[in-house]
């Protein structure tokens, strides 16, 4: 609605409901379809274009990006959060659980950003669904999301809260803006004791690898 398209008018085109994955935009069933960089998007070039018999390149598709910015659509939203019910966070005892969770799982995500092969063969080994070369995107991928990271990883940044926020209340997801949805500092507190530690919580170094996609992402 925000481009002046109504799915509810006929003339302007009809919302499908997509898999996870990208079959129907591959077929040509459908016009556009959404797509996460580190997996939707490699499901596309790790396939052959039938116009060049080679595989799909950035150049054969129009992207059209989320995120802000003069070439964004300016609608990303947050996604995927650690959530609790607030009856069980106002524990002190809850509190330090949390805590605890919270550093092991940023511990993690450093941990695949500075050795991100060797997760690459940790996810390989325990649910090999997907190939390798698609694998080995998506942990570049996803690193790309996270890295560098300006507050410190996991910590909330609250423009992107206020936005997400905004948008669902403009398009009606959410009746009413929500206050005290979120809270920062147990992240703080993780974060802060991953630097007491010597762990690079920032990631300002990091720099995204070169990986090359493979045909049907082997």
């Amino acid at each position: 609605m925000k481009t002046g398209i109504d799915p509810r008018n006929k003339g302007d085109g009809a919302i499908v409901n997509q898999p996870f994955d990208m079959i129907l935009f591959l077929n040509r069933q459908v016009d556009a379809a959404a797509a996460m960089t580190y997996n939707e998007l490699a499901q596309v070039l790790e396939q052959k274009n039938p116009k060049t018999g080679k595989l799909y390149t950035m150049k054969d598709l129009n992207v059209i990006k989320m995120e802000d910015g003069s070439k964004g659509a300016g609608t990303s939203m947050l996604e995927d959060n650690v959530f609790v019910r607030d009856d069980w966070i106002k524990d002190k005892k809850h509190q330090a659980t949390a805590k605890k969770f919270l550093i092991a799982s940023f511990k993690g995500w450093i941990y695949c950003r500075d050795h991100w092969k060797d997760c690459v063969n940790i996810v390989l080994k325990n649910g090999p669904a997907l190939p390798r070369g698609h694998q080995t995107w998506q942990m570049n991928e996803i690193n790309a999301l996270i890295w560098p990271s300006r507050l410190g990883i996991g910590v909330m940044d609250p423009r992107a809260f206020n936005r997400t926020a905004k948008i669902a209340k403009q398009f009606k997801v959410i009746k009413k803006t929500p206050v005290g949805a979120y809270r920062t500092d147990l992240a703080k507190a993780a974060v802060a004791a991953l630097k007491a530690q010597g762990v690079d919580v920032y990631g300002k170094r990091w720099k995204k690898a070169n990986v090359k996609v493979t045909p049907n992402g082997k």
